[in-house]
């Protein structure tokens, strides 16, 4: 049966979200957002705390995020709303400092990759694309302009921006086939270093173990995003039933196709050389497979890789704040939706005007850090949805839905618990610093947000699983 357009939630009396995103594009939102600008950044930092055996910490990072998977795919099914790892949280606990410090902390990890994909427009792809010089004061007003008109996509409709997020996966994909490509041609040419595929050196005396689970944790990064499409159900045509294909085989695809990447920069570029590279380090891979290439394409399409990941992270961003407004954890008025657009206009101000403010007024380390923090953090919340998954089999609902096997939260969870602890992370104090800092101001936010709506005579509450799939 056809949508009305003029169909109105039951919580708030708002118009509902427009219904527009189907299997193929749920696809390619999971795929797009997993590839991202990580792989295109993250190689030569994780040959740096591993050597050559690039392949095992991607591998091991994509075991950990399929895991989780399984857990968020049995919690959309179960109940196909906007606000994603916080909904379940509430759902599970119905505790609202918790679910509001979780919300906090995926809105952070969305706010800031978006932030850092700006910035990453602006100062690294942008110059090397056009072959110009940029300053630090034009870098952040490109950057700011880039955030504002990620805006206008984002408000012009999900249709819209998930299509444009279609187009720009398909080229951001296109160059990660053009390095597996080059390396499959080096290597029947006789080029390439096959030892290097085991070689686990990692920096001072490190033991083996320690050096692939800090650099699993690293690339664990690569591999988010995958749990931003939970937070778009409630603008997907049958959420419960598309959901399963659609993200194991975009986190799949994504997954081989990092294995390939990494095994390619490993056997055309040592891993010291890579490390140096940071993230022009498939360049260097380029360069060593395919000498005549035109780096310039490659750039271009770094640039529009950073477009897409940005892109997809603020649709996430205001979703979450609409879904927990749904759920009265956050005031009503991000609920909000434009009569016309059927888009959440007032969470996508209010997210668009942090990333703003975050990427003209930080400087891109400080950034770059608060967003490898938030990597931490969303080990936390992962943690948290394992959890909950399990401790929400007790609530029926009446709709068919995906159900993932117990084993799979659980080892999730201790994986997930494990990845974030110090030592076996390999993250530096400066990170758990960080992340402190970042909880601190939740908690403050919490607090402010309590007494907004305690002055309001509103409390949080759980929604009615009947009108769960309305």
């Amino acid at each position: 049966m056809a949508e009305s357009t003029t169909a109105n939630t039951p919580e708030t009396g708002q118009p509902e979200l427009k219904r527009a995103i189907g299997p193929k594009l749920l696809f390619f939102f999971v795929i797009g957002d997993i590839l991202g600008t990580g792989i295109y950044t993250l190689t030569g930092d994780v040959a740096g705390k591993i050597g050559g055996a690039l392949w095992m910490p991607f591998l091991g990072a994509f075991l950990v995020a399929f895991l989780t998977a399984f857990s968020y795919l049995e919690l959309v099914g179960k109940y196909p709303r906007a606000a994603g790892a916080a909904l379940y949280t509430n759902r599970a606990w119905g505790i609202h400092f918790l679910t509001f410090i979780v919300a906090f902390m995926v809105m952070c990890s969305g706010i800031t990759s978006a932030s850092t994909a700006a910035h990453g427009f602006g100062g690294t792809y942008l110059p090397r694309a056009f072959d110009i010089q940029v300053s630090g004061t034009v870098i952040a007003i490109v950057a700011v302009i880039f955030v504002l008109v990620l805006a206008a996509i984002n408000f012009r409709g999900v249709s819209e921006s998930v299509k444009a997020n279609v187009v720009l996966t398909c080229i951001e994909l296109s160059g990660l086939l053009i390095i597996i490509v080059v390396g499959i041609w080096a290597v029947l040419q006789g080029d390439g270093e096959p030892s290097r595929l085991v070689d686990v050196n990692p920096p001072g005396d490190q033991h083996w173990t320690f050096a692939i689970a800090g650099a699993t944790g690293l690339a664990f990064f690569a591999m988010v995003g995958f749990e931003d499409s939970v937070n778009m159900a409630e603008e997907c045509k049958e959420p419960a039933k598309i959901f399963p294909k659609s993200l194991l085989w975009g986190l799949a695809g994504a997954g081989l196709i990092y294995i390939l990447v990494s095994v390619t920069a490993s056997l055309l570029v040592p891993a010291d050389q890579l490390a140096k590279a940071k993230s022009n380090s498939l360049f260097l891979v380029l360069e060593a497979g395919a000498p005549g290439f035109p780096l310039k394409v490659f750039a271009f399409i770094g640039l529009l890789a950073v477009v897409n990941s940005a892109l997809i992270n603020m649709l996430m961003a205001s979703r979450l704040l609409y879904g927990m407004a749904n759920e009265r954890v956050l005031p009503p008025f991000f609920s909000t939706v434009h009569p016309l657009r059927r888009t959440p206009w007032v969470s996508i101000l209010f997210t668009t005007g942090i990333a703003a403010l975050l990427v003209g007024l930080v400087s891109k380390d400080a950034v770059s850090k608060l967003g490898g923090t938030t990597a931490l953090l969303l080990l936390v919340v992962f943690f948290v949805v394992n959890i909950a998954v399990l401790r929400l089999r007790r609530e029926k609902v009446e709709h068919k839905h995906f159900r993932a096997p117990t084993w799979a939260p659980i080892l999730g969870a201790i994986l997930c618990a494990c990845l974030a602890l110090p030592g076996v992370s390999g993250k530096k104090g400066e990170d758990y610093l960080i992340a402190g800092i970042l909880v601190a101001g939740g908690i403050v936010l919490w607090g402010l947000n309590w007494l907004y709506m305690r002055a309001r005579h509103e409390e949080p509450h759980h929604l009615d699983p009947e009108n769960l799939t309305k």
